[in-house]
């Protein structure tokens, strides 16, 4: 159930903020990778593998140097590989560019992907640079985009690597397959507790949220370690009880 507080792209798990790029995460199997020389843009198409199944991470690296991602679960990989498919079609039927036939947002074909909490917006478009293929991911509730840029020219190459990949590895995610449980919404005082179930490439999850007016702090809990947070828990409360039905003479000895 979505609330009103904004999650960060970094907050999520799965996402990697910039002290962390480049390094490999605990746990992480790096399967196979590509590389695509595409006009002046390098992409590469890595398969990873955790304990909660397997994924792709596309990176484009630009002539500047920037590096852009996004992240894809293997069935996803397959959606996207039939739509540039799609694309490519369009794509080919088009005529010379003409600024005066051109949308005014530059859009000459947009699709949309949903998968768990994360949605993609593919939208072939054309600037005074040319005709490319937008790929952006966003998160559930917010967050800023991520998003990589394909050259329309190039899409039928990025097509035929992904096909490769899925040929060698399939397009089952592995993980788990059941239905995610609802949020949860506890008030103590002047504060709201909201707990969130989520699943993206690393595994499930809990976000834990304190939320104030003006205010919002929360941490993600990976499922692993759910049963020992547990296990914390019921200790203390175990120990506060105790203590708290010694008698006053018992507990000063």
């Amino acid at each position: 159930m979505p609330h009103s507080y904004e999650v960060s792209q970094s907050d999520m798990p799965g996402f990697m903020g910039d002290e962390e790029e480049g390094q490999q995460q605990v746990g992480e199997q790096e399967l196979a990778t590509k590389m695509l020389q595409i006009q002046s843009k390098r992409f590469y198409i890595d398969v990873k593998q955790n304990r909660r199944g397997r994924f792709m991470k596309v990176a484009e690296i630009g002539a500047d140097g920037r590096r852009n991602q996004v992240f894809l679960a293997l069935s996803t990989a397959a959606e996207f590989r039939d739509h540039l498919s799609l694309f490519s079609d369009f794509y080919a039927n088009l005529g010379p560019p003409n600024p005066d036939t051109l949308p005014e947002d530059g859009k000459l074909k947009s699709e949309t992907m949903v998968k768990d909490n994360r949605r993609y917006y593919l939208d072939l478009k054309e600037n005074s640079r040319g005709r490319f293929l937008r790929v952006s991911q966003t998160i559930a509730r917010g967050g800023p985009r991520c998003q990589i840029a394909i050259p329309a020219q190039g899409m039928i190459e990025f097509r035929d690597a992904l096909q490769e990949l899925l040929d060698e590895f399939g397009t089952d995610d592995g993980g788990y397959k059941g239905e995610l449980p609802e949020g949860r919404h506890m008030r103590v005082e002047n504060k709201n507790f909201y707990f969130d179930i989520g699943q993206n490439n690393r595994g499930i999850y809990m976000r834990i949220s304190e939320v104030k007016t003006n205010f919002r702090t929360a941490i993600t809990i990976p499922e692993k370690s759910w049963s020992r947070f547990r296990d914390i828990f019921a200790d203390y409360v175990d120990k506060m009880k105790d203590g708290g039905e010694k008698g006053p003479s018992e507990s000063n000895k």
